[in-house]
């Protein structure tokens, strides 16, 4: 059993731990607890992560947030991974801080990366996890937001969803999206 696990965001060290680049923090955090390391490949750093006799190729797209869809079309087609067994990990500023939702499909709610896959692959048919980064921000400040770096009590909790997070992705490979969903969405305790 093969699974594509992206974490959205954008390469660079000035958008490094910004609230837009949560779908790399949650991957990077994995790959760290894991001892595997992310290696260059075409469109996207890429690691393989064997948990419970699945493989999980997790990516973070090098094409930068707005031309995500061509990194996950690449991997998808390379590993020849179904779309229902792949997994987009992306910030949403319509959730409260650390809020996870999962969903099996769904529209891409205004954001570039999400859009430009659906865009590229045709459909929104695909398994998505969205982390609440909340709409805390003056009007006209949006962008500052999300590639604005996470206050220092956001750090903190940050510890404890990046977790759970990383116990979803488990989840979605072992037992499946239905369970996953009723299991971690909405949750946002310590």
């Amino acid at each position: 059993m093969k699974y594509l696990v992206i974490g959205l965001g954008n390469i660079g060290t000035e958008y490094h731990n910004t609230r837009h680049n949560i779908g790399f923090t949650v991957l990077d955090a994995l790959s760290k607890a894991s001892n595997i390391v992310f290696e260059p490949d075409r469109y996207a750093y890429v690691t393989k992560y064997k948990f419970k006799g699945r493989t999980i190729i997790m990516i973070k797209p090098t094409t930068y947030m707005n031309l995500s869809g061509k990194a996950v079309n690449y991997w998808l087609q390379k590993e020849k991974i179904s779309i229902e067994n792949s997994l987009t990990i992306v910030d949403d500023l319509n959730l409260d801080f650390g809020t996870i939702r999962i969903k099996q499909k769904g529209s891409h709610g205004g954001h570039n990366g999400l859009s430009h896959i659906c865009q590229t692959l045709g459909n929104s048919n695909f398994p998505r996890m969205r982390f609440g980064v909340s709409n805390n921000f003056s009007q006209g400040k949006q962008v500052d937001h999300v590639l604005g770096k996470w206050t220092e009590q956001e750090e903190i909790d940050l510890h404890y969803r990046v977790k759970t997070m990383i116990e979803a992705i488990k989840s979605f490979a072992t037992i499946g999206i239905t369970r996953t969903m009723n299991n971690f969405n909405g949750k946002i305790e310590n």
